[in-house]
């Protein structure tokens, strides 16, 4: 029988080198294991230390990636290393990699919302107007042509906590591949392509030339790793068509000037302004000011057209690239790290530091909403202008956009600028000519181009950094760490490979099929379920086995103070579903429970299984504080509020309408001696119920100014309006946010808020499900 473990001896000799360069130690520490007196013979391995496993996958495990290939730049008399692979080597392993296979797209694509076809959507590259336009091009001169539309990032990371040491990798991925791939390291549908040279050049004195010859250094090395792409583009198959990297990295490598907009000719002193009405950058503007280059109006050529006088940049001779048009959309620097950070600056300018800790949130609007300005002037733009950034911030990271929600992604900004002037009146702000706010203004053509904003983000940038810069140096020795990290990198790339072909030949063995390319199963596109179903998963055994009435009405513990007649209306109307609230009433005397305890549980988990698999998407907690033997609490008490569905309990909820918020006191299941003497065996009640207090219903609309609902407690005759519900109508948590009404009282704190705040509104911005089914 052929040995499935090849080049390996047997399966514990294969796993064991799986896990010394996947998961394992360095190479000197795997040696020292394997040279502890009877450990190789134990394990039967074929290898006694670091050295020969290496010599066994570098000479007998084939590789589809290619190899690095060392180059030296030479800069002010010193040399630097450029480490780089064959970029169309690289683009040719991810489109001939079986796992990928099933996954690619050839064509470009149009999807619609609707069988009329008048909400476009628009989410894969595969369904951007680039890939249509470029197509379209092509079928002149090469009819039948297959785009592969290449990807860039990069990124100068820190790879050690001391001495400054920096690593500049480059990555590459193809649009082919549909962005969930992309996005998961663990899929490998990204390659390092090169590292760059990381040096501060601090021979040459003048800062000025110094960033220069930086620009230029970089635009050197990168025609190098670009050069095999010019012919190839011009052949139609691979050709460069998007860039992801964080400002600087756009400015660098469009050779933009700092301060201004890459893609488009506004000037710095006018980023402000809304809607820009500055065209795009004229490439073809740019290349002939580059053809100046050598000659006394070189300078004042590039400067004409707000460029750097770079020296051949590596995007002038690449067919199809427009480098201007390229640069994408950055989630994490320009909105999180970007614009919500300057927000976040001027509204505690504007709020103050005092009473942004008294409101107790780190909710951007929670902090905005009924505070009091200067001369009493109304808080109203401020709210306007806070919410509608919230709502560019939301939907400028939906994973599937149509025409409608480009629209309001748009109205959304506009709302912003309209309402910005509030910041200047303050005295906050003068101007707003912030680069990365003015880039907001290209989402929506870019969405529309390219496909959605999670194709690009830049956070999945720093995630390979993890992988491929971080952990590598840690495997190195630290002496020409570049020489040893793409060698360990290769030697990891080649057995993961393996790893997918040993388990393809096991999977081969166990099947009839034919034909069997990949080790994953087949998977068809499907739009991303925003809507995102909740399922509630309780813990198999209770918190606590049996918790004592006394304890749970407690105001000390559970604080469900009227749980026994709450029970007894819900034994009643369980099995009297037609019964008036006031002869439920009447009966509910006549109950008397056979127990004084029940099992509780502190907690409930939310998931869906279908898209997140057994990640924990929501919870919510109904625990009483915890003290330790000296009667100090050592973790605070915490019922959460959530939304419970009342009307039409058997569907999905279609509105805010259909919802209600309430908070969770306890969570319990009904013990035997209940079940037996009330409910009847062929309908009993749910497992798990819990005990919440209600907050009014929702209004037919939103606070104009917040766009939030507005709810307070429901209270009778100073009683709080409780019932026992079925677990499995709470649809999530909810997040309330108090209603001020101007500056915080003293006494209030995050332990009492819920009890002492008469009003709230609801945060649909909690999270992006949150936002997209209730908001």
């Amino acid at each position: 029988m052929t040995n499935p473990w090849a080049p390996f001896n047997s399966q514990m000799d294969w796993e064991v080198a799986h896990w010394a360069k996947v998961r394992g130690l360095g190479s000197t520490a795997f040696t020292d294991l394997l040279a502890i007196e009877g450990v190789h013979e134990a394990l039967g391995l074929s290898y006694k230390n670091s050295i020969e496993l290496n010599k066994i996958i570098d000479t007998k495990i084939p590789s589809r990636r290619p190899a690095f290939t060392h180059h030296e730049a030479c800069v002010a008399g010193e040399m630097y290393d450029l480490f780089s692979r064959d970029i169309l080597e690289c683009v040719r392993a991810l489109y001939g990699d079986p796992e990928h296979a099933q996954y690619l797209s050839f064509t470009p694509e149009r999807h619609y919302a609707d069988a009329g076809k008048t909400q476009r959507l628009y989410h894969d590259m595969c369904t951007g107007e680039w890939w249509w336009a470029t197509q379209e091009v092509l079928e002149q001169s090469k009819p039948g042509a297959t785009i592969i539309p290449i990807i860039i990032s990069s990124d100068k990371t820190q790879i050690t906590l001391f001495r400054n040491k920096t690593a500049y990798p480059v990555y590459l991925t193809i649009g082919n591949l549909p962005k969930c791939i992309r996005r998961k390291p663990s899929r490998r549908g990204q390659i390092l392509l090169a590292y760059l040279p990381t040096m501060r050049l601090t021979q040459i004195a003048n800062k000025a030339s110094r960033r220069r010859t930086l620009a230029n250094l970089f635009h050197a090395c990168m025609s190098r790793i670009m050069e095999p792409l010019k012919l190839a583009g011009m052949d139609g198959i691979e050709m460069m068509s998007a860039f992801i990297g964080d400002y600087p990295e756009q400015c660098l490598v469009t050779g933009t000037m700092n301060g201004d907009c890459p893609i488009c000719t506004c000037p710095r002193n006018e980023l402000g302004e809304h809607p820009s009405q500055h065209e795009l950058r004229d490439f073809d503007a740019i290349l002939d000011a580059l053809e100046l280059l050598g000659s006394p109006q070189y300078t004042q050529a590039c400067n004409g057209v707000r460029i750097k006088p770079l020296q051949h940049p590596f995007w002038e001779d690449l067919p199809y690239l427009n480098i201007f048009q390229s640069i994408t959309p950055d989630i994490l620097h320009q909105l999180y790290q970007g614009i919500m950070k300057h927000m976040i600056s001027w509204v505690t300018e504007v709020v103050g530091a005092a009473e942004i800790d008294a409101r107790m949130s780190r909710f951007l609007l929670g902090l905005v909403i009924d505070v009091r300005l200067p001369g009493n002037a109304s808080p109203a733009r401020l709210v306007r202008a806070t919410r509608s950034l919230l709502d560019f911030l939301y939907l400028a990271q939906l994973p599937v956009h149509s025409d409608s929600s480009i629209d309001a992604l748009e109205t959304a900004l506009d709302e912003f600028h309209a309402n910005k002037g509030v910041f200047e009146d303050l005295g906050i702000r003068n101007n707003f000519n912030i680069p990365k706010l003015h880039f907001l203004q290209h989402y929506a053509e870019l969405i529309k181009l390219f496909g959605t904003t999670d194709n690009f983000n830049t956070e999945a940038t720093e995630r390979l950094h993890i992988d491929f810069a971080k952990d590598a140096y840690a495997a190195t020795n630290h002496k020409d760490e570049f020489w040893q990290m793409t060698k360990w990198l290769e030697r990891k790339e080649k057995v993961l490979q393996h790893a997918n072909f040993v388990l393809w030949r096991h999977n081969l063995s166990m099947t009839d099929a034919e034909n069997v390319i990949a080790v994953s199963p087949a998977e068809h596109w499907q739009p991303p379920d925003l809507a995102c179903l909740f399922r509630i998963k309780m813990t198999r055994h209770p918190s606590r086995k049996l918790v004592p009435f006394q304890e749970i009405t407690s105001l000390s513990s559970h604080g469900a103070t009227h749980f026994i007649p709450a029970l007894a209306r819900f034994i009643v109307q369980y099995n009297h579903p037609r019964l008036s609230f006031q002869q439920i009433e009447d009966r509910a005397v006549n109950i008397h429970l056979p127990c004084d305890s029940v099992p509780v549980f502190h907690r409930i988990k939310f998931w869906n299984d279908e898209i997140h698999a057994t990640e924990t998407l929501d919870s919510i907690h109904a625990q009483p504080a915890v003290k330790n033997s000296k009667g100090r609490v050592i973790k605070a008490a915490r019922f959460d509020t959530c939304l419970i569905q009342v009307r039409n309990p058997d569907a999905p909820p279609e509105s805010i309408q259909d919802l209600r918020v309430a908070q969770v006191r306890a969570v319990f299941t009904l013990p035997q001696t209940v079940l037996k003497r009330y409910f009847d065996p062929q309908n009993p009640p749910p497992q798990h119920l819990a005990y919440v207090e209600w907050f009014s219903a929702f209004s037919a609309l939103p606070d104009p100014q917040s766009g939030l609902y507005k709810v307070r407690r429901v209270v009778r005759d100073g009683e709080r309006q409780v019932s026992i519900v079925p677990v499995s109508l709470i649809c999530r948590s909810a997040h309330l946010l108090p209603k001020w009404g101007g500056a915080v009282p003293a006494e209030w704190t995050s332990l009492d808020v819920l009890d002492a705040c008469p009003s709230f509104l609801l945060n649909v911005f909690k999270d992006m499900y949150t936002y997209f089914n209730v908001g």
